[in-house]
């Protein structure tokens, strides 16, 4: 008898995480530390209270592996509504056509490029990678980009697929790219700006050794995506996704030469209706503040945009609505990053922002409400398996909270750091962080968590906060890649129909290189003298 091994469904490879974690909370005895609400950077944030820590009767956790998904779904609830209205907004879009125009213009601009000999030298679409990368990378590092790269990866898959790669590529140019930025933060609020303020150091003091981080970071980063995309373009059937990407090759096998190219009249008082909209939006905010770690530039941000958007929606409207279409989504993604940079926007905004593009191209198109709701339900019963995963990967965390076992890892880490040396302090530090952060994937929650007891034990062994800081931001930002636990990553994986066990034996070999290159960043710290250290 022949058998045949199966990638399990990555709902079942959550359950089955949810079942080790219920047995933990028969092993590990309960504890818990005292919480205080603290201001840090005009935030109040609820933190551990250094030295309050006390065992409590173990809470060994059975059924409640079920009730435990409800909880995760409650817990992760934003971003299983932000899922729903991506996914049924890029639905509607999808049904203009307009992002297969604007991948096969891409590909035609792409190859119109390679009649420079520097060019070809160099490859246009090892440049397109390393742009996209280095891009997103800031983003991870400046702001702190996660959640958005769910509805970035919709976009880039389809795209790396016609580009002769797979969907892998296509999350590393945004998920890939952001996360390796996030764990060399710059200017990273919810990691480097909440640890630095839990620590008493100077805000986003030591900038210049972590920017050299992150361009270390994300030049390793790049040349093993640009290593691994030549390897798969070369011989596309070598990749592990190449029998799963058949649904996105099916679904961009339409022929664009059969697309009728017209501006309908919605299209021309969609066009009309939403300028008039942009415009009252930049008499509203004719200035906008923005926040780049301590650095804040006032410009007419949103006044400029509209002016931009009237014209090239003219532009584009004389060519055809799906150019107007591509002209919307082009100016959503700006007006996501001014709202972030700008006005703190967060999820809610976000996924707001991305239903009102849906129902604006919807209407440019000519569809009348009914057909809006039934495309709309359509991307979400898409997707909503994404969702469901979500749902269930924060059942994880609500069980192991409820088990109270989380703090008494901390405790016993405090245990462990007693009595060592400033190196081995700091790679004790640098693993736990690294291994906590398959738990609790939340940068700014583990901040919390940690930060309080690790700066004390810090001064205690002659190790600067700063560099212990460094040590919570690369674990804090690695490993998430690789965490069930995290909303975003499952969310992502589902959007781009990738398993979980296929992700994880892609990403592996260069996450195990790029924790190596984080540990050997951490070296100068503890050995050199360095600025803002």
């Amino acid at each position: 008898m022949n058998f045949r091994f199966t990638i399990p469904h990555n709902l079942v490879i959550v359950f089955s995480i949810i079942i080790c974690a219920a047995i933990l909370t028969w092993v590990i005895p309960g504890g818990r530390y005292e919480r205080e609400t603290v201001d840090v950077n005009g935030v109040e944030r609820s933190v551990i209270v250094n030295g309050s820590f006390q065992h409590v009767e173990s809470q060994p956790q059975t059924w409640q592996i079920f009730s435990a998904f409800y909880k995760g779904f409650i817990n992760m609830s934003h971003i299983i509504v932000f899922i729903l209205m991506v996914g049924g907004a890029f639905w509607i879009m999808n049904d203009t056509k307009a992002i297969d125009v604007g991948i096969f213009s891409f590909l035609g601009f792409t190859r119109r490029m390679e009649k420079y000999k520097a060019v070809r030298l160099v490859g246009v679409n090892n440049m397109v990678i390393s742009f996209i990368m280095v891009l997103f990378s800031l983003f991870g590092a400046i702001f702190g980009m996660a959640e958005e790269t769910i509805a970035f990866s919709v976009i880039f898959v389809p795209l790396a697929i016609s580009m002769g790669y797979d969907s892998l590529v296509g999350i590393a140019l945004c998920y890939f790219a952001a996360h390796i930025g996030f764990a060399g933060a710059i200017l990273n609020p919810f990691t480097v700006g909440i640890a630095q303020g839990l620590a008493s150091v100077p805000l986003f003091t030591g900038i210049e050794y972590r920017t050299l981080c992150w361009v270390l970071i994300t030049v390793t980063g790049i040349l093993f995506v640009l290593w691994y995309a030549a390897r798969i373009r070369k011989n596309p059937s070598k990749s592990i996704m190449y029998e799963a990407d058949g649904f996105w090759r099916q679904k961009g096998g339409s022929q664009t030469g059969e697309i009728s190219y017209h501006t309908p009249l919605s299209a021309w008082l969609t066009a009309l209706a939403t300028s008039i909209v942009v415009v009252i939006f930049a008499v509203k905010y004719p200035v906008t503040q923005l926040n780049i770690g301590l650095t804040k530039i006032s410009a007419p941000i949103m006044p400029v945009l509209a002016v931009l958007f009237i014209i090239f929606s003219y532009i584009s409207l004389r060519k055809s609505i799906h150019f107007f279409v591509l002209t919307i989504l082009a100016f959503t993604m700006m007006y996501l990053v001014a709202g972030v940079l700008g006005y703190q926007w967060y999820i809610m905004e976000i996924a707001a922002l991305f239903l009102a593009m849906g129902l604006v191209t919807g209407l440019a198109a000519g569809k009348k409400p009914g057909d809006l709701a039934r495309l709309f339900i359509e991307g979400v019963k898409d997707i909503v398996s994404a969702a469901l995963v979500v749902g269930f990967a924060g059942g994880i965390i609500a069980l192991l909270t409820d088990g109270q076992i989380i703090d008494t890892v901390l405790f016993s880490l405090s245990g462990a750091l007693e009595g060592s040396g400033q190196m081995s302090a700091l790679t004790i530090m640098y693993a736990f962080q690294s291994a906590l952060n398959l738990v609790i994937t939340s940068g700014s929650a583990k901040a919390a968590l940690t930060i309080p007891i690790m700066a004390e034990f810090s001064d205690l062994v002659g190790l600067t906060r700063q560099a212990t800081i460094m040590a919570f931001q690369f674990g804090a930002g690695f490993t998430d890649m690789i965490a069930p636990t995290s909303g975003v990553l499952m969310g992502v994986l589902g959007m781009a129909r990738v398993p979980y066990v296929k992700w994880l034996k892609w990403i592996m070999p260069v996450l195990i290189i790029l924790v190596v290159l984080g540990f050997l960043l951490l070296i100068p710290t503890v050995t050199m003298k360095m600025s803002g250290f």
